[in-house]
């Protein structure tokens, strides 16, 4: 247990631009791009100096590193609020019935709605983890630390949260979904479009797309197929938001058709099942799997990793490789979440 999740600083730059290139795609909070991320970690540091807990739109970024090694295999984000400075478009995917009294028939039509009903929001995306650390078990610290940390300073945060999961993307970097809906009015691929709006934000969808509702039936069945679906790689990431509370509630990315899930903040499992305990002793470290993920520190100081913890009323024992990674001892105050 080496991993340690800690804010971003400028001098990973180099670690989240390597990170990005491995994507293959699709990842609009992380584009392989230099001079983006490095604006990203720019307003992240703005975020993490701001001491006032109120609610403006700011961008959260962290990193999961390996202490033993120094190398770092993971990143992740929280944007607090949006759609305030730009629209949050989606298409949500609604229904209508009609009846005809000549045929004594009655047709139900599935629509997609260019939709910012979800502006205001907050946005837990960007998560990254390296394939060869994602059987480690890490990826649940990596995902829930956000949790955890958005615990720690609620009210810089929305009541209602979401994360929009990568759509079905195939082996040439093409999306079905975009090819058989977006394409149509935009003379730009797939890659074009995302790598644009990576950069410079998605308004000229809602300066060029219809308007109106359109009819998935006149979709292509390519399109129809993957609408609402993860990309199979972010399959267990989308177990891993229904565990945390998230749910789909019909709305879907407006360049790949994947799902987003929304769930109220309040009612995320690990904010409901955390508490702060201070550590009343330390216990070696042994074999045995982790407990909790533990968090501590505010602001730029937060950092979280797993650990054996054991409850003993009036505070907790903390196995020691833990306390070492989080820096804390004695007397310290952390928050734990069952793991």
């Amino acid at each position: 247990m080496t991993f340690l999740l800690r804010t971003a600083h400028e001098k990973d730059l180099e670690a989240l631009y390597r990170m990005a290139k491995g994507t293959g795609g699709g990842f609009t909070n992380l584009p392989p791009d230099k001079p983006t991320l490095k604006a990203k970690l720019a307003r992240a540091a703005r975020a993490f100096a701001r001491t006032e807990d109120t609610l403006v739109p700011e961008l959260f970024v962290f990193i999961l590193d390996d202490t033993q090694t120094g190398r770092v295999h993971g990143t992740c984000q929280i944007m607090s609020q949006v759609g305030t400075e730009l629209p949050f478009y989606s298409y949500r995917i609604g229904r209508i019935t009609q009846h005809s009294k000549e045929l004594d028939r009655t047709f139900r039509a599935e629509m997609l709605t260019l939709s910012t009903d979800l502006d205001g929001s907050s946005e837990v995306g960007g998560l990254y983890l390296e394939a060869t650390e994602r059987s480690a078990g890490v990826g649940k610290l990596l995902a829930r630390s956000r949790y955890l940390f958005m615990r720690a300073h609620r009210g810089r945060f929305a009541d209602r949260t979401l994360a929009e999961l990568r759509g079905a993307i195939d082996d040439a970097g093409n999306s079905p979904f975009w090819d058989g809906l977006a394409r149509r009015f935009f003379d730009m691929s797939f890659r074009d479009a995302d790598e644009f709006n990576a950069r410079r934000g998605n308004q000229f969808i809602a300066d060029l797309m219809p308007k109106h509702p359109i009819y998935t039936a006149l979709l292509s069945e390519g399109a129809r197929q993957v609408m609402g679906q993860p990309h199979i790689s972010g399959r267990p990431a989308m177990r891993m938001l229904e565990n945390e509370g998230f749910s789909f509630q019909n709305y879907v990315d407006i360049f790949d058709g994947g799902p987003t899930m929304i769930v109220d903040t309040d009612r995320i499992r690990t904010i409901r099942e955390a508490r702060d305990a201070p550590v009343t002793a330390l216990t070696p470290a042994g074999d045995e799997p982790p407990t909790h993920i533990l968090a501590c520190g505010r602001l730029a100081t937060f950092r979280a990793c797993q650990g054996r913890v054991a409850d003993h009323g009036d505070g907790v024992s903390l196995d020691e490789e833990a306390a070492e990674l989080l820096g804390v001892g004695v007397g310290d105050v952390v928050t734990c979440a069952p793991a």
